[in-house]
């Protein structure tokens, strides 16, 4: 970055301003170094952002919108009257402000949303302790972000109303005692007002400039120093915690992705895009995690190795968006060997007594380890490791599972691509800032040419959409999945503002700007951006009419393509062959029991998002959570009484492939789930059978067709030990 476009005058007068400040500033006031740090980030980001976008007054719009969602999302706390002001006193003129070194509005924004939020907490106390009725018929929206701002007191009074109302009737629907209703919800007010007076301005600054990284894209972010010591340390593998990656959002601290073998994806029940409400420990009180700082949630969900954090969770994927859940974690060591690559064979019956086998690869990340010298852990060394042994076993197919992947390295996806394509094809194309390309080449030898799936999900993003893209392009694979892969295909950096400071400034710790500086795009030229991979093959799935993708966030970076690169399409499959595959599989989807309780189950959740409101009437919630109860009981019964599928799984891990044990083998995925209950010392009482994973069974179904029509192999697997030329 070139920082010489900024004044020289004005940068010497800001440091001299810099030595001379005292180490201490005044809370709710902007810091000494924040007008340098904001000159810098501004800069930063029209020289080196990938758009190059300037700080204009478009720019100065969506900054202000972006701060005040931070704050007041669901417009609840801000008035109208609040807006106009803050439209009439800086306009367009935010940006421009900011490259000045003037993030005064961020202060006097915060210092106001503070007034408010007392206000609220007031009324709160007051609305908490009155008598209401919960057998009219009222609604209330849960989601109000592109509602009106409330204008006066009478609009605010009867917002409230219906919220404290709202409150009271979950906490009576979650069986709270009733002396303790009025309590809880006014400490849960108590709280969001003391964790935002516990912002300091660091904290205040550090939400503006982000606000204004993020009218850039949605990955883009500044980091106050308190910030980049948390990005480092959820680096480190030695790291003791549930294994979440957490993020700030519209008040809520949001999960991004799950540590692969850490506790919360081994638990099973905390998904990313979940919203964490509150926080305890062990069998502490609870503690609302709405507003609070993030650095302080991570620093209360980190902890001794096996002690317990509770985490009050708003599921991204509940039907009834009033749903909360408890999920009690063990804190443990997050281990290298917890994340690498698993696998398993299915054997599935076919006529004449004949057996099928299906190979499984389960992907959790695209990992390595770039520091070890001496036999580094590598994703690519791992997985031909995984085939090759199950070739040796006879498998007809394999399905590569990257539905929870959320990427990793990307020479390693770049590496792996190589397994199953001939060498030195191209597998990605990365455009810089300048408008520069380069390709990416396979180097590894091909070692499997059988039938192949890609299976994905809403949560492929990065790096996985990567290595998926390559293998439908070359029509090496059939990608089965949601409508499309998460949608990232953008790549960051981190940028240290202490290095552009003279060394005697560099204790003010500047922090750092994580910036989008370069873009992905398939061989074919289309870019994963946005628009995410398209599967060949379509299963239905509630995370399609989730807004959890990348086009859901603010401000994503848009879709476009460059000049295909220059490679051979293989065919293994053929286009006209994936319309064959997909009618089969489409007959299996109709038929089957468990995608037709999912279909169900999409189109209760369709119906709840178009209404946008729930009702307020105790005597209806009850009703609907009745139903809801009687549903469930009547699917594990019905999952109880079916009869065995003849399917049998030998589980395969590395250690058990180095140790030369044989594979554990099961005939169900629900024995091996019973099996890991025992094992962690359940309670010895019948079980309902836990739901199937119907949809890696029908991956298995596509490729036992792709087997039987001689689909992804014949004369094509003679590719194999070829190079592709360039």
């Amino acid at each position: 970055m070139s920082l010489n476009r900024v004044s020289r005058g004005r940068f010497l007068v800001l440091c001299a301003a810099l030595l001379a400040a005292p180490p201490a500033f005044a809370a709710l006031k902007p810091g000494p170094a924040a007008p340098l740090i904001a000159q810098m980030v501004a800069r930063i980001l029209e020289t080196d952002h990938y758009d190059h976008h300037p700080l204009d007054a478009a720019t100065s719009k969506d900054l202000l919108n972006n701060y005040l969602q931070m704050y007041d999302y669901n417009r609840m706390f801000f008035e109208k009257k609040d807006i106009e002001e803050f439209k009439a006193r800086y306009g367009d003129t935010l940006a421009q402000r900011i490259k000045e070194g003037d993030v005064e509005p961020a202060f006097v924004i915060f210092n106001r949303f503070l007034d408010r939020l007392q206000e609220r907490r007031e009324l709160v106390d007051r609305l908490a302790d009155s008598t209401m009725d919960f057998t009219t018929d009222e609604t209330m929206a849960l989601d109000r972000h592109e509602a009106p701002w409330p204008d006066g007191k009478r609009e605010v009074d009867e917002l409230w109303r219906k919220r404290v109302k709202y409150e009271t009737l979950q906490e009576m629907l979650s069986k709270t005692k009733p002396a303790e209703i009025a309590k809880t919800i006014k400490t849960r007010y108590e709280g969001l007002l003391r964790s935002y007076q516990e912002y300091d301005s660091s904290d205040i600054l550090q939400n503006y400039l982000t606000a204004l990284t993020r009218t850039f894209d949605p990955h883009s972010d500044y980091m106050a120093a308190p910030e980049m010591e948390n990005f480092n340390i959820s680096m480190r593998l030695s790291l003791v915690g549930i294994g979440a990656v957490l993020r700030s959002e519209d008040g809520y601290a949001k999960i991004v992705s799950l540590v692969p073998g850490g506790p919360a994806a081994r638990d099973k029940r905390l998904k990313p895009n979940d919203r964490i409400e509150a926080i305890a420990q062990g069998d502490g009180p609870w503690m609302e995690a709405v507003g609070m700082k993030l650095d302080r949630l991570v620093q209360m969900i980190r902890g001794k190795k096996g002690t317990v954090v509770r985490l009050r969770v708003l599921p991204a994927d509940a039907l009834d968006p009033s749903t909360k859940v408890v999920i009690s974690l063990t804190r443990d060591e997050i281990k290298l060997t917890d994340q690498e690559a698993k696998a398993e064979i299915i054997s599935m019956p076919e006529a004449a007594g004949k057996k099928l086998k299906v190979g499984v690869v389960d992907l959790p990340s695209f990992y390595a380890d770039m520091k070890s010298v001496v036999d580094p852990k590598s994703t690519t060394r791992d997985v031909a490791a995984l085939v090759s042994y199950m070739e040796k076993q006879g498998i007809d197919g394999l399905i590569i599972d990257l539905r929870n992947n959320g990427g990793g390295s990307l020479s390693e996806s770049v590496a792996l691509c190589g397994l199953f394509i001939p060498e030195g094809g191209p597998v990605v194309q990365i455009k810089d800032a300048r408008g520069l390309i380069k390709e990416l080449r396979t180097e590894d030898s091909m070692i499997y040419s059988g039938p192949l799936l890609v299976l994905t999900s809403r949560a492929s993003a990065s790096a996985s959409e990567i290595f998926t893209a390559a293998m439908q392009d070359y029509g090496r694979a059939a990608v089965v999945g949601n409508k499309s892969t998460f949608g990232k295909g953008t790549v960051q950096s981190i940028i240290e503002l202490g290095q552009y400071l003279p060394a005697e400034l560099r204790s003010m710790r500047p922090g750092a700007v994580k910036l989008t500086i370069q873009k992905f795009y398939r061989v074919s030229g289309g870019s994963t951006q946005h628009r995410g991979v398209i599967p060949d093959i379509q299963l239905p799935s509630l995370e399609d009419y989730m807004d959890i993708a990348e086009s859901a966030l603010h401000h994503p970076m848009p879709y476009d393509e460059v000049k295909p690169a220059k490679y051979r399409r293989l065919n293994f499959v053929t286009r006209a062959e994936f319309k064959a595959l997909a009618a089969l599989s489409a007959r299996r989807v109709d038929e089957s029991q468990e995608f037709q309780w999912l279909r169900e189950d999409i189109k209760r959740f369709k119906k709840q998002k178009d209404e946008k409101t729930i009702s307020l009437n105790e005597a209806q919630r009850l009703a609907e959570k009745k139903a809801d109860d009687a549903r469930e009981a009547e699917r594990k019964k019905a999952r109880a009484a079916r009869k065995p599928d003849g399917l049998s799984f030998a589980e395969i891990t590395l250690e058990q492939i180095e140790s030369g044990k044989p594979p554990v083998t099961s005939t169900s995925t629900v024995a091996l789930q019973a099996d890991d209950a025992q094992e962690a010392g359940a309670a010895d009482y019948r079980r309902a059978p836990p739901p199937p994973d119907f949809v890696l069974d029908e991956a298995a179904d596509i490729v036992a067709d792709m087997v039987a029509r001689g689909d992804g192999t014949a004369s094509r697997a003679s590719t194999a030990g070829r190079k592709l030329a360039p």
